[in-house]
C-alpha cells in the first residue's frame, strides 16, 4: 500500500469515526432537549450507518471474516428468536417498534448488533490482553457491561420491554455465556481489525447508554 493510499484510508476511517460520534452525540443532545420521538425513530439509520462504516474500515475484507460475521449474525438472531418465543434463555420480553423491521417478531438488526458488538469487543480485547482465555473473558465482559446500561433505556426508547419490568439476572448470565462462546470463535480464528475504529464504536455506544442510564436514575 502506498503512503498516499494509506493517508486516504486513514482519512476516510477518521471521517467514519466522526460520523459515528456525530450521530450518537446528536441523539444524546436531541433526546435530552425533548425530541425523543424524532431521534429514537432514527435508530435503524444510525445502526445501519455504523455497520457500513465497520464493514468498510474494520474491515470485513476476507472470506474468513465474512463467514464469521454471518455466523455471529445467525447465532445472535437465533438466540433472540428463541428468547422471544421461549422465555427460558433471557427471560420474558418483547421487541418494540424502534429497532426496525422484524422477522417472526425479532428485528433483523438485533442479529447485526450481536455481530458488530462481538467483533468490536473482540478487537479491543485482542489489543490489550495477551492471554487467550483472558481475552475471551474480557471481551465477553465488555459486551455484558454495555448491555447492562442498554437494558435500562431499552423500554424507554421502545427497543424491547421486559414483562418483569427490568432485565432479570439470567439475562446477563445468558448474555455472558453466549458472548464467551462467540469470543472463543473470534479469538480461535485470530480475527484482526482496526482497533481504533472498534474502540470508538464501543465508546460511542457506551457514552450514549451510560448517559441515559444516569439521566433516568436522577
Amino acid at each position: 500500500m502506498t503512503i498516499e493510499r494509506l493517508h486516504l484510508d486513514t482519512r476516510a476511517r477518521n471521517m467514519g469515526i466522526g460520523l459515528i460520534w456525530l450521530f450518537h452525540i446528536s441523539g444524546l443532545i436531541g433526546i435530552t432537549l425533548g425530541y425523543q420521538d424524532w431521534f429514537v425513530t432514527k435508530t435503524v439509520l444510525n445502526l445501519s450507518i455504523v455497520t457500513v462504516i465497520f464493514i468498510l474500515f474494520f474491515p470485513i475484507d476476507t472470506k474468513l471474516k465474512a463467514i464469521v460475521a454471518i455466523l455471529f449474525f445467525a447465532v445472535g438472531f437465533g438466540v433472540e428468536w428463541i428468547g422471544v418465543h421461549y422465555d427460558f434463555l433471557f427471560g420474558a420480553y418483547d421487541y418494540g417498534d424502534n429497532f426496525g423491521a422484524k422477522f417472526f417478531e425479532v428485528p433483523w438488526l438485533i442479529g447485526v448488533n450481536w455481530m458488530l458488538l462481538t467483533f468490536v469487543t473482540g478487537a479491543i480485547a485482542d489489543k490489550f490482553i495477551s492471554n487467550f482465555w483472558v481475552k475471551i473473558a474480557f471481551g465477553a465482559s465488555l459486551m455484558v457491561f454495555l448491555d447492562f446500561f442498554m437494558e435500562v433505556t431499552a423500554p424507554i426508547f421502545d427497543f424491547w420491554i421486559w414483562e418483569e419490568g427490568a432485565a432479570p439476572l439470567r439475562n446477563y448470565i445468558t448474555w455472558y455465556a453466549l458472548a464467551f462462546v462467540l469470543h472463543f470463535i473470534f479469538q480461535k480464528n485470530r480475527i484482526k481489525g482496526n482497533t481504533t475504529l472498534a474502540l470508538h464504536i464501543y465508546l460511542a455506544q457506551l457514552v450514549f447508554f451510560v448517559y441515559f442510564y444516569v439521566y433516568h436514575q436522577s
